[in-house]
Order: structure tokens, then sequence, then C-alpha cells
């Protein structure tokens, strides 16, 4: 057996790296490290509570805007406040905007531009994939950028500028939407949904989201040809390569559910295991330290309890990512756990063998199939004579949960307030789940688990299937270690 260390991976927001057991030209065991730390958690203590509106969005600068609504709602349940209709169909536009464009990001920008290595020289699409995604050279992110930049002029006029507004409050949005925004903004998702129909994905966004099996998808490609689209192109890969067999990892797919519509969210909350679908207990999650460099008791914490006190010197450590856990279990999260929550059948199609690079990257195209139309019916439901804030008061003693689903996956914000202060403000954030670290019970992170088994050729030292599987649950490594 041989120890090979990866790292630090070039494309991923923060630094990471993985520690692999090689044996027989594949990894036996992985530890996924998260090797610097920020402690956002730590700075929010004794702060006022509005100030977690401010500060928790400068965790990242990819997901502010999640992290704005998961901070906002943790405030509007301590308040026991609900936002204003207007309020809330806002808030969905934007944070839909952002996720959206975070999806495009991963995949030209993330993804791609692996397949453009010259490990690939010799399948025959590699030369067409070198033209259109090589890092930063590819005609692909050229005509991408443009148009993501363009599609993001929705949260400009709607929450004033992008990353770290402070449009978004816990009972709605401080601006005020005329009939005229409307409309320019009604132009925006046309010009937008023009592009995803002609180069992203290559058919009517409403047709690919009514597709319901793999195979639908391939005798698409076999019809059009993989140059149709950039999805084809990506499906053409994946065939070519197995990917559809590549990363499993524990197939308990989590989502706290996306997008609130009055009492339900347009993506449902819940909990899958394979393909069966439970109602969601938030009580029985619980963060394990015991392989973090954290101090902590040996019992697992629920967030409102949870502490983060850092120890370098952990005799078991190995990462500052801590473990999340639900109900004992590792989950993983993401555009393909809220898709295989939300029930949708090409979802649950493409996870029937099990979770896989694959599936996680169609689960990310189905997504955008899905929210640009609903973008669109949410702006035509907004009322420009009816308030968009509701106003409430945060108490001296009180808690709430901020539990909002980032394009990454499930993130969750928990808040204690005591004499007016933040007592406690513990965050778990999407990589957190699927980039976690053994537990105390020895059981690995997604991520770990999905590692498990991929092919190391001789020679490498930066072994391409193994960039595949990480890149797969797009990293965001500044966001574990808020």
């Amino acid at each position: 057996m041989s120890r090979l260390v990866v790292g630090p991976f070039n494309r991923v927001e923060g630094d990471l790296e993985v520690r692999l057991d090689i044996k027989g030209g594949a990894v036996e065991r992985a530890e996924v490290v998260s090797p610097l730390f920020r402690g956002f958690e730590k700075m929010l203590v004794g702060k006022n509570p509005s100030d977690a509106l401010v500060i928790a969005p400068r965790i990242c600068g990819i997901c502010s805007v999640s992290q704005s609504v998961a901070a906002a709602e943790a405030l509007a349940e301590a308040q026991g406040l609900v936002r204003a209709p207007n309020g809330q169909l806002v808030t969905n536009i934007v944070h839909a905007a952002e996720n959206v464009a975070d999806h495009l990001t991963h995949f030209y920008m993330f993804f791609m531009p692996d397949f453009a290595r010259p490990v690939y020289a010799d399948q025959t699409w590699h030369e067409d994939v070198v033209k259109r995604f090589a890092a930063m050279k590819g005609s692909a992110v050229q005509d991408m950028l443009p148009r993501r930049a363009e599609f993001l002029h929705i949260v400009g006029l709607l929450a004033g500028k992008w990353p770290h507004t402070l449009t978004l409050q816990p009972g709605g949005v401080t601006k005020v939407v005329g009939e005229h925004e409307l409309s320019r903004l009604a132009g925006l998702m046309r010009s937008f949904r023009r592009f995803l129909e002609g180069q992203v994905i290559g058919v009517e966004l409403e047709a690919f989201a009514a597709l319901t099996r793999r195979d639908d998808l391939l005798a698409l490609v076999e019809t059009q040809g993989p140059k149709h689209s950039d999805l084809f192109r990506f499906v053409q890969v994946s065939q070519a390569l197995g990917l559809n067999k590549m990363g499993r990892a524990t197939d308990r797919f989590l989502s706290f559910g996306a997008y609130r519509q009055q009492d339900t969210h347009l993506f449902a909350r819940g909990l899958s295991i394979g393909i069966g679908h439970q109602a969601l207990n938030t009580g029985l999650i619980a963060e394990d330290v015991s392989h973090s460099w954290m101090e902590g008791p040996d019992a697992a914490l629920h967030p409102f309890d949870g502490v983060t006190l850092t120890d370098p010197d952990m005799a078991d450590g190995y990462t500052w990512c801590k473990a999340p856990r639900l109900e004992g279990a590792p989950a993983e999260v993401g555009a393909l756990s809220r898709q295989v929550v939300a029930g949708h059948p090409l979802a649950l199609d493409l996870v029937a063998d099990g979770g896989n690079i694959e599936a996680r990257i169609l689960a990310r195209f189905l997504e955008m199939a899905l929210l640009v139309p609903a973008m669109e019916r949410w702006l035509g439901e907004i009322r420009a004579a009816d308030p968009f804030m509701a106003h409430g008061q945060t108490p001296m003693e009180g808690k709430g949960a901020g539990l909002v689903e980032a394009a990454r996956g499930a993130l969750g914000h928990w808040l204690r307030i005591e004499d007016g202060k933040i007592a406690n403000y513990q965050i778990i954030a999407p990589t957190t789940w699927n980039f976690s670290p053994r537990d105390g019970g020895g059981q690995a992170g997604p991520l770990e688990q999905a590692l498990v088994g991929a092919e190391v050729r001789a020679g490498e030292s930066d072994p391409v299937l193994v960039q595949h599987i990480v890149r797969s649950f797009d990293p965001c490594m500044v966001c574990t270690v808020h």
C-alpha cells in the first residue's frame, strides 16, 4: 500500500487536500483535509443579532445570497416573523439567480476543464472538448461569462449589488420593485432562457425538465449529436468514461427545502435513502468533532448547543471540518439530493444504482431547467402596490434556525440570543456535509466514501478520476471552515 497526498486543488474556492491510501491501482481509503481555519462562528458571538446579516454573507463571495437568506431566516424565526409575500418572491428570485449562476460557473470553469487534459488525448471527443472547455481559453467560457454577468443584473436590480447585499431581511426585502423594473427583469429572463436553450442545454427548458429517464436524454444526444449543446458534449464524455458508475457515496440524500412558497417549498424538504423518501427531523442533526482539530465533548452536539473550540494538536484530528450527521449517519447534499428528495423522475432514475459523478452534474442542468420557469412565474406574481417587508423586533432571549439550499446543498444557520446578544451561532455549510471527516464511530464522510475504489493510474500524482469525483461535489472550502 502507498500513500498519496493530492492538493492543493486548483479551481477550488479555498484550500483542500486529499490523503489517499492506494492499493492495487485504486483508492482503498481517503481522508479529506480542510487545512485553513477562518472562524466566523467565533466572530459572531457577542454581536448584535442583526450583525449576522452583515457578517455571515462574508463567509463566501460565491454563495453570499444563500448565507444572507439563512441568516435572515434564523432571525425571522427568533422574532416569530413571516416574510411579506412580495418579499418572499423577491428573495426567491435573487436566491435562484445566484444558484443558477453558480451552476454555470461550476460546469464551465471548475468541472469541464479537467476533460481537456492530455491524458484523454486518445479520445475521439478530446479535440472538441479542448477547443470548447480548456481552462480560461475555451470558447465556452468566453460565451458563458458575459451571459452570466447579464443574468446577475437581476440580483443588482432587486438586491442592489452582488455579492453581500443587505436587501434581504428577516421580514422581506428593503427594495420596492416598480412595474417598469418588472418589465426589464422579464426581458433579462427571456434573454437568459434563449442562451440556455440554444447553447447550454440545447432543448426547450420545459422539455428537458419533463425527461423521466436517462435513456431519454441519451436518445436526444444520439439524435441531435453531441455538438448540439454543451450538455450534450458532457453526456458524450460521460458515456465514454462511464462517469455514471463512478463516485458513489452514502446514497442518503438530504435537502432542507428550497425556495419557500407559503407553507411549502418549490423543492421539498426531506431525507431520501436510495429512492425512498422520509420526513426530515432537523432535531436529529448533530456535529461530531472526534476527527477534527476541535475540542468538544465525546457526544455529538446539535448545532443549537454546538461549540467551536479550536485545538490544532488534537491527536485524532486531520481537518478543520466538523462531521455533521443526521440520525447518526452521513448524508450527501447538493442539486442531486434536492431533486431526489423532490422526487423528480429523472433524478430518481439517475441514482437507481447509486449516486455518481454524472448524476450530480445532470442534476444541476435539471435544476436550471426547473428554476428559470419558476423565476419567470415569481416575477409575474409580484404586486408592486403591496408591501415588500414585514417588521418585527429581536427578542432579548430566543433562538432560530435558518435552513436553506445553496447551489452546493443544505446550508444551516443556528442562532441563540441571550441578553440581546448572540450567545451562540453555528453554521453547517454544504461542503461541511459532503467533505466531512470520520466521526466517532469511524463512518467516513460522503466524499471519503465516494473516492474509495477510484482508479489511480501508474505514475499519476494528481489522479484525474479523483479530480472528477471531488469536483462533482463542487467544493467550497472557505464555507466549510467558515
